[in-house]
């Protein structure tokens, strides 16, 4: 699955277009490799990514398969840091 529907599917960004945005602006890598929007996420990927003011970086336990409701979501990956980016 792309990254860009992956962060949408899992409720990780409000839209796809601010996924896509965000991995046009070299925010978003996978296993430590800057991420394009078409990017294959596969189980057990690293994905780090910078938005809404936070550092993000999870790991992927399954790639889910069609939609997934927003109560189920979190079952898909776990957090494995979360920080508050300083502004400048």
């Amino acid at each position: 699955m792309r990254v860009d529907q992956l962060l949408n599917k899992l409720c990780l960004v409000k839209t796809r277009s601010i996924a896509k945005k965000a991995c046009d602006k070299n925010l978003v890598k996978i296993n430590d490799k800057i991420a394009k929007a078409s990017a294959n996420v596969n189980d057990g990927d690293i994905i780090e990514y910078q938005l809404y003011g936070y550092f993000n970086k999870l790991r992927i336990t399954t790639v889910p398969q069609g939609n997934v409701s927003k109560n189920n979501a979190s079952e898909f990956y776990e957090i494995l840091e979360r920080e508050k980016l300083e502004l400048e």
